[in-house]
């Protein structure tokens, strides 16, 4: 496995830490069993997403992540064990992922913990839909939120979704 995971922090509203939000990264890709990634991750406020989602989705309003896939090949040589269902396993991917910390920081406390923690799911998110996952419907919702939580439950964290009656139920 190969990652070169470059991450850019261009805001000011908490500091990233950086060598948390790349092993979270890491262990998705080796979850999702991702032979190799080139990934870009740029952490911005809600003006600068604000202007990317409207300038590249036509959706004018701040986002909490977006991400673009620009390469997703089989590594045909790559060995392959990895369960049937996941997307992305043995594939080359390349992607930019953009994430608002701002947006993070509003929405922390709806998912019970921090700032830095809900970064960290929008990054996985948008890593996930690298990988080959949408969100458009809801049994995709589903399988998207399973697969974030095989990440996060990995590193320690739980995460908790509003409209998620699983979560209430544990709050």
């Amino acid at each position: 496995m190969s990652f070169e995971i470059d991450i850019s922090s261009n805001q000011d509203t908490f500091p990233i830490d950086v060598r948390a939000l790349t092993q979270a990264i890491e262990r998705t890709l080796q979850i999702e069993y991702v032979a190799s990634a080139v990934l870009s991750v740029s952490v911005v406020d809600n003006k600068a997403i604000h202007q990317i989602n409207r300038e590249h989705l036509q959706h004018d309003y701040p986002t909490d992540v977006i991400s673009f896939q620009l390469d997703f090949a089989l590594d045909l040589d790559a060995p392959n064990d990895a369960p049937a269902e996941l997307r992305a396993a043995g594939a080359m991917i390349e992607g930019e992922i953009i994430a608002s910390a701002e947006m993070a920081a509003e929405m922390a406390s709806s998912g019970q913990w921090t700032a830095m923690n809900e970064l960290t799911l929008y990054v996985i998110h948008g890593l996930l839909h690298i990988c080959g996952y949408d969100d458009l419907s809801p049994a995709e919702q589903a399988i998207m939120r399973t697969r974030e939580r095989a990440t996060l439950n990995s590193l320690g964290l739980n995460p908790v979704y509003p409209d998620d009656e699983a979560s209430q139920e544990s709050v």
